[in-house]
């Protein structure tokens, strides 16, 4: 994928594979990096033919591509009190997670170091599709799955339409193109449903599977190049 310029010095490191743009923000204020021979500041332009360096610092020469199954009661990142993220809970440090999934939700989320993937994949306008399966409070009416399907205002929002396959009385599946702040949660609460359940089962072209909580695997050849391709990442 090409990259216009300027592109700001912590986006620049992630591409790079240096580190997350976080970070990356982090290596700038401790005086590692270096922008044209001048200590780099945060928010920095680097422009095509500009000389960039991390001092003391290599990138990542391996891009690792992973689906995890994130347990319920674990958060994404940025733990608080006695909270416990996905990656000190799986004790390595050498990926982050692409996107959140909120405490309470379960399932598939994608773990990397590639911070060429976090834009394209991350990116409001790109659609992507993501499933969940969700179980609710009650039984699902018609006018329930009409609206879920169709869109439900949320606080002045409209959500986008969405594909919608009833499983049982009490779940349904849904498939995202956006993905709003506990986005299924309000959707339902402003129906008059209160989710139960909610499990994330598949990621573009990567499903959870038979993946139990707090288990990583490594993307297939196929899934990876399919995933990148998507994105319009070189492979």
């Amino acid at each position: 994928m090409e990259h216009s310029f300027p592109i700001r010095i912590n986006r620049y490191l992630a591409l790079k594979g240096y580190a997350t743009r976080r970070k990356a923000d982090e290596l700038i204020q401790h005086g590692r990096v270096f922008l044209n021979g001048s200590k780099a500041q945060l928010g920095d332009q680097v422009q095509k033919n500009d000389r960039v360096e991390v001092r003391g610092h290599t990138p990542n020469t391996k891009r690792v591509y992973l689906a995890y199954h994130k347990p319920e009661n674990m958060v994404t990142h940025g733990p608080q009190g006695d909270e416990v993220d996905i990656i000190s809970s799986l004790g390595r440090k050498d990926v982050f997670p692409l996107g959140r999934l909120d405490k309470k939700s379960r399932g598939l989320i994608l773990l990397t170091n590639d911070g060429r993937v976090t834009g394209p994949l991350l990116e409001p306008s790109a659609k992507h599709e993501k499933e969940y399966r969700v179980t609710v409070d009650k039984k699902i009416s018609n006018h329930f799955l009409k609206w879920m399907q169709k869109g439900v205002s949320i606080e002045g929002y409209v959500t986008k339409p969405a594909e919608i396959t009833k499983e049982s009385d009490v779940i349904f599946h849904i498939v995202l193109t956006e993905g709003k702040t506990h986005q299924i949660r309000r959707m339902c609460a402003a129906l008059g449903y209160v989710v139960r359940d909610l499990l994330r089962i598949r990621i573009m072209n990567i499903k959870l599977g038979t993946l139990k909580p707090n288990e990583a695997r490594d993307l297939t050849d196929t899934e990876r190049e399919s995933l990148l391709r998507e994105l319009g990442i070189s492979v």
